[in-house]
């Protein structure tokens, strides 16, 4: 049996330990958030209606990834740049609707320095926009290669990793949103 067929692509190797550590990150935000909750001056709020919005947004995104992936390997290059350009609108669409949270937010009183329990949100829901969008920088760069008009090399590695970050954001929002919503 070739040996090499059995080793993970190094791209991907270090998609794995990246998300790792981004798991990692969001284990200690959480974790830091239930600890300071227990606190007496802590103040329970409602999220934004907007993020249940952007959370079908992210849902949405993740099929369009994985309808995309399967194109490219059906080497259906119309059909998988519609869908990879359907994934990063999504996504850009999920960041503006967490944006939006924000200043709903804010007009609420809630600002970032306002309560600990504002800060908390701010902070752990503003880290994930920035993993979101250091994807959509991913599916951009996917996006201009797709739209290229001389094709030097068909690897699958680039939207297999691409798809495995975003399902990974993805899945990372739903965990965020479910623990915001039962960890007032």
């Amino acid at each position: 049996m070739n040996a090499s067929k059995n080793k993970i692509h190094p791209h991907k190797y270090s998609m794995w330990i990246a998300m790792a550590s981004i798991t990692m990150m969001f284990i200690g935000f959480t974790s830091a958030y239930v600890v300071k909750r227990a606190q007496a001056n802590w103040q329970a709020f409602e999220l934004p209606n907007i993020f249940w919005v952007s959370t079908a947004l992210i849902v949405l995104s993740s099929g369009t990834i994985y309808l995309a992936q399967r194109q490219f390997k059906a080497r259906n290059m119309a059909a998988y740049k519609q869908l990879i350009t359907i994934t990063a609108l999504l996504g850009l669409g999920f960041a503006v609707c967490q944006i939006i949270g924000f200043s709903d937010m804010k007009n609420h009183g809630l600002a970032l320095d306002s309560t600990v329990s504002a800060s908390f949100i701010y902070v752990i829901v503003g880290a994930h926009i920035l993993h979101v969008l250091g994807g959509v920088v991913a599916l951009m760069v996917l996006f201009f290669r797709a739209f290229r008009t001389r094709v030097r090399e068909y690897s699958t590695v680039p939207i297999e990793v691409a798809s495995t970050y975003w399902h990974f954001v993805d899945g990372l929002w739903i965990y965020l949103l479910i623990f915001f919503s039962l960890a007032r």
